[in-house]
């Protein structure tokens, strides 16, 4: 292989890197834009949720808060780590009351938190700093 193929298939592997963080980045944020929208909005089933939960309802705007907040760090430059932590931290909650309370439909919640642990985990070195 010769010195330039391999910048060439360096610089591709670069570019899957880059734009694949960005692609799950984009996902990550419209799934946590929508729900927090929906929690500010007082949907039914979200508010039917946090009534099972048992909470009240103003956790619900803060989760939701929390979500859109979380959502909007992923694109601030140094600020994604703190983003995807507070979305990993959010999706583990998440998870535990659908296992201790909610029921079994916890597969989303799962999947949402382990995209937003790779997005933290491509930033540790913002972790690293503080």
């Amino acid at each position: 292989m010769s010195a330039s193929t391999h910048r060439k298939g360096n610089q591709m592997n670069a570019n899957i890197k880059k734009y694949g963080l960005l692609a799950i980045k984009v996902v990550v944020a419209l799934a946590f834009v929508s729900a927090g929208t929906f929690k500010l909005l007082g949907n039914e089933m979200m508010v039917a949720t946090f009534e099972t939960i048992g909470v009240g309802q103003w956790f619900r705007y803060v989760a939701a808060v929390i979500e859109i907040g979380g959502a909007v760090l992923l694109f601030v430059p140094g600020r994604q780590a703190i983003g995807a932590g507070l979305l990993v931290c959010t999706m583990i909650g998440a998870v535990l009351m659908h296992f201790i309370i909610l029921g079994p439909s916890a597969m989303p919640a799962v999947v949402l938190g382990l995209l937003a642990a790779v997005v933290l985990y491509a930033h540790k070195d913002q972790v690293m700093k503080a």
